[in-house]
C-alpha cells in the first residue's frame, strides 16, 4: 500500500496532466456505474451501458450532448447525480482535489499548489517555460482556488435567485421551481446544456429576462477563472489587467457580437428558424445563438432546422470555443487571438509577436499551433468515423462531432440517433475535448527532454 501511494504521489509530481486524465477517467467509470443504477432511471430498470457511460461523459465533461431525454429519462435520484458531477467536472478535478486540501491543512503545499497551476495554466502540465504573468502567479494559487469555489457558489445562487421567479410564472409548483432554478443555474454556469424538464427551454422561449441571465451565466463560465480572478483582484483597473484577461475578454466579445451578425444575416428569411419572428426577437435570438454555440449548449429553436451555412458557422464558433482554464470548450479564445496576433505581426514584417505593450514568446506560439492541430486532427478523426457508420450528411455530423469536441453541448438531432459503436467514438471526443488538447500531448508525450545541442539550419519552401 505504501508503494502505491508513492507512486501515486510521483504521477501527482511528475506528471500534473497524466493525473488529470485518470482522475477524469476514473470519474467517468464512477458516475457510468451510478447512472446504471435502477434508482438512477424513471423507468426503474437498469440503463444500456451506452447510454449510460455517454451521459457520464457528458455529465464530467460539462458538454450537454445526450442520447436520451434527460428531462424524463432520468429519475430524480439520477438528476441529482447529475447535477453533482457537471459542478464536479466544471471546476476541474485537480481544482476541487486542492480546495479540499486547503480546507483539511489549511494551507497548500508546494506539490498541491504545482498540481492546481497545472489545471489553471496548460502549459505548465506541458512542461515548457512559463511566463508567471500569464495567468496567476505561483504563489496565488491558494488565492484562486478560493476564488474558484467562491465564485462558483456564489454565481450558481444569484443565477438560481434571478431565474426563480420565472420558472414560477411558466406555471412550475415552488419546490420544483427551486430545484429546476438551482439547474438551469448549474448548467448555465458550467457550460452544460441540460434541462431538468421535457420541454427544455419551450416554456422560456419569449422570456427574455430568462434567457438574457442564463446568456450572462454562459459568459461567466465561459471567460475562466483566472479571468474572473483577475477582475476580482483588480476590478476596473484595466492597466492592471494581465494579457491573458485582456485577449480573453477582447476575443470573446468580438465573436459574440460576430457570430450574431453572422446568424442574424444568414437565417432572417429562415422561416424554421428566425423568418417567422419580428425584428426584436430576431436579433435577439442571433445573439442568444451566438452565446450558446461559444460553449453554453442551450437553444430555443431547433438547430436541425439552420440553413447548412448557420452550420458551419456555428461550427466555427464552437471550434474556438471560451477561454483557458474555463468551464469552456474548444482550442481557446486565447489561442485564437495568439495566432491572429502571430499573422498580423508576420505581416507587419515585426520580429515578435506584440499585445498591449508585452510580446507574446515563441513557446506561447508553439503552444496555440499544437492546440489547433490536435484539435483539428481529432474532429476530422471522430467526423470521418462517425460518417461512416452512420451515412448522414457531413455538415450535421461534423456540427455534432465539433459540439463533442468543444463540450458545447448542440445537436442538430444525429447524436440522439447514434448506433451503439458511434456513441462510443462521440464520448471519446468529448472526453479529449475537456481533458484538453495541451494536456493530452503532455499524458501521451514523455517527459521533456533538454537539448544541449543545436543541429545546422535549412528553410524549407511553405506556403
Amino acid at each position: 500500500m505504501r508503494r502505491f501511494w508513492d507512486d501515486l504521489r510521483s504521477l501527482t509530481t511528475s506528471s500534473p496532466a497524466r493525473f488529470a486524465v485518470l482522475v477524469f477517467a476514473s470519474l467517468v467509470l464512477l458516475f457510468t456505474a451510478l447512472l446504471s443504477l435502477p434508482a438512477a432511471t424513471a423507468s426503474g430498470r437498469r440503463a444500456p451501458l451506452a447510454d449510460a457511460l455517454f451521459t457520464a461523459v457528458s455529465t464530467i465533461c460539462v458538454t450537454g450532448l445526450s442520447t436520451v431525454d434527460m428531462g424524463t429519462y432520468w429519475s430524480p435520484v439520477g438528476q441529482i447525480i447529475i447535477y453533482i458531477g457537471v459542478n464536479v467536472g466544471a471546476m476541474g478535478v485537480l481544482t476541487l482535489a486542492s480546495i479540499l486540501g486547503l480546507i483539511i491543512s489549511k494551507r497548500l503545499g508546494l506539490r498541491a499548489k504545482l498540481i492546481a497551476a497545472g489545471d489553471t495554466n496548460p502549459m505548465r502540465a506541458h512542461g515548457g517555460p512559463v511566463n508567471e504573468g500569464q495567468t496567476v502567479r505561483l504563489g496565488e494559487v491558494g488565492v484562486l482556488l478560493r476564488t474558484v469555489a467562491l465564485s462558483t457558489l456564489v454565481i450558481e445562487a444569484g443565477l438560481a435567485v434571478l431565474m426563480y421567479p420565472s420558472i414560477l410564472l411558466a406555471g412550475v409548483d415552488p419546490l420544483t421551481a427551486l430545484w429546476e432554478a438551482l439547474y438551469y443555474a448549474a448548467m448555465s454556469f458550467t457550460n452544460t446544456g441540460f434541462t431538468p424538464n421535457a420541454g427544455g427551454l419551450e416554456p422560456f422561449a419569449t422570456d427574455y429576462f430568462f434567457l438574457t441571465v442564463m446568456m450572462a451565466g454562459v459568459f461567466l463560465g465561459s471567460i475562466g477563472f483566472p479571468v474572473i480572478y483577475t477582475l476580482w483582484r483588480n476590478h476596473w483597473h484595466v492597466r492592471q489587467w494581465t494579457l491573458h484577461a485582456k485577449l480573453t475578454l477582447i476575443t470573446t466579445t468580438l465573436l459574440f457580437v460576430a457570430g450574431a451578425a453572422a446568424f442574424l444575416s444568414l437565417e432572417f428569411d429562415n422561416p424554421k428558424t428566425f423568418g417567422s419572428m419580428n425584428a426584436w426577437d430576431t436579433v435577439f435570438q442571433s445573439f442568444f445563438l451566438s452565446a450558446m454555440t461559444r460553449s453554453g449548449g442551450f437553444s430555443v429553436v431547433d438547430i436541425g432546422d439552420l440553413n447548412g451555412s448557420s452550420l458551419i458557422v456555428g461550427s466555427m464558433l464552437m471550434f474556438v470555443g471560451g477561454g483557458s482554464a474555463s468551464t469552456a470548450g474548444g482550442i481557446k479564445v486565447t489561442t485564437l487571438a495568439v495566432l491572429a496576433l502571430a499573422v498580423w505581426s508576420e505581416a507587419k514584417g515585426r520580429q515578435s509577436v506584440q499585445a498591449f505593450g508585452r510580446r507574446i514568446p515563441s513557446d506561447v506560439q508553439r503552444v496555440a499551433l499544437s492546440v489547433v492541430a490536435w484539435g483539428a486532427t481529432i474532429v476530422a478523426v471522430s467526423t470521418i468515423a462517425i460518417s461512416h457508420l452512420t451515412k448522414a450528411h457531413v455538415e450535421d455530423v461534423l456540427f455534432d462531432v465539433i459540439s463533442g469536441f468543444a463540450t458545447v453541448g448542440l445537436s442538430t438531432g444525429l447524436t440522439a440517433s447514434l448506433p451503439d459503436p458511434g456513441i462510443y467514438v462521440m464520448a471519446l471526443t468529448m472526453f479529449m475535448g475537456r481533458v484538453g488538447t495541451v494536456t493530452l500531448a503532455a499524458a501521451v508525450a514523455a517527459t521533456s527532454r533538454s537539448q544541449l545541442y543545436s543541429l545546422p539550419v535549412e528553410r524549407p519552401i511553405v506556403g
